[in-house]
């Protein structure tokens, strides 16, 4: 049997679109068509039904679905035991934006030095307009952030979102009821940097709300946007994650009565080409980690937006 037949099964089954799994496989809507229909010819049953409303498996399929991922997952885990990643070397350029250097980044650069001793690590941090530009020049191999990157030697992959809230100090001035958006916008916001992903939300929030003329702080740096939302500078606009020590130990309090902002996306954006296959490595890693670090938070914290297992099936 065909495994790579299988693997396409899988991603039709996951994605639900034979579009998306063409986009995602890197080939056409008539090869994915091909392959499954091989694949059921050789089984003899139907895998899937399609209607105007996408395509959903039948009772065989999704019979052949749980066979299908236990034997992609031993193949990729005997990839994985023959391999002897220890002796490769070169050189991964990553960068990242703030949220990712202080939720999930120390995992996953632990990570890489486990599975990969020998291979030197570049770090990068900076905004994801900035990160964007870098992997375009060439500076970069890999950026985890919350943009889209086109173009023909790259690669997107949306990870997860980080639920923003707003958040102020527990027992401070700001830690009341608010009728409205309106109310809460005559306290100063304190939000990442201008221009970025979750400002532009914020703003798009708060025009939505009848507002005018926000105060708002833009902060490029997490470590700074936190310490001021602690020492009750203003409302905090950020992902729970970033504060969820003191979300614990109540030092900080999430306001619910208020309509939230969008989440924060995530994103890893990788280049392509010969001599670049271990940034397809480095990626799965980051799912790897991302997946358990998601488990450890909880989806209050993180939600994840590929499969539990898409670091194994890449």
């Amino acid at each position: 049997m065909n495994l790579r037949f299988l693997e396409t099964f899988v991603w039709v089954a996951r994605l639900k679109s034979f579009r998306l799994t063409a986009e995602k496989l890197f080939s056409t809507q008539a090869s994915i068509s091909s392959r499954i229909a091989a694949l059921e010819d050789e089984l003899g049953v139907r895998l899937f039904l399609r209607d105007s409303k996408g395509v959903s498996l039948t009772p065989e399929g999704q019979k052949v679905l749980e066979y299908a991922e236990r034997m992609i997952d031993t193949m990729q885990a005997l990839k994985q035991s023959i391999s002897d990643t220890g002796n490769i070397q070169g050189r991964i350029r990553v960068g990242a934006m703030d949220t990712v250097i202080h939720t999930w980044l120390s995992p996953f650069v632990t990570k890489i030095m486990e599975r990969y001793p020998a291979v030197e690590i570049e770090l990068t941090a900076d905004t994801a307009r900035n990160l964007c530009d870098q992997l375009q020049k060439g500076y970069l191999d890999i950026i985890l952030q919350t943009d889209m990157v086109n173009g023909d030697s790259v690669r997107n992959l949306e990870l997860a979102n980080f639920p923003v809230h707003w958040i102020v100090p527990t027992g401070s001035l700001y830690h009341r009821g608010y009728a409205s958006m309106n109310e809460l916008a005559k306290e100063r916001i304190i939000t990442f940097s201008k221009n970025s992903r979750p400002h532009q939300d914020i703003l798009n929030l708060l025009h939505a709300g009848n507002v005018s003329a926000p105060r708002i702080s833009c902060v490029n740096s997490v470590a700074a946007m936190t310490r001021l939302v602690r020492d009750g500078f203003g409302i905090g606009a950020l992902p729970a994650a970033l504060v969820s020590e003191e979300l614990k130990q109540g030092v900080l309090t999430i306001l619910d009565d208020v309509p939230q902002p969008s989440p924060l996306g995530m994103v890893a954006t990788w280049r392509t080409g010969a001599g670049l296959e271990l940034s397809e490595d480095i990626v799965a890693l980051a799912c790897e980690v991302l997946c358990e670090y998601a488990e450890q938070m909880g989806e209050a914290m993180v939600a994840l937006t590929i499969p539990s297992a898409e670091h194994r099936a890449d």
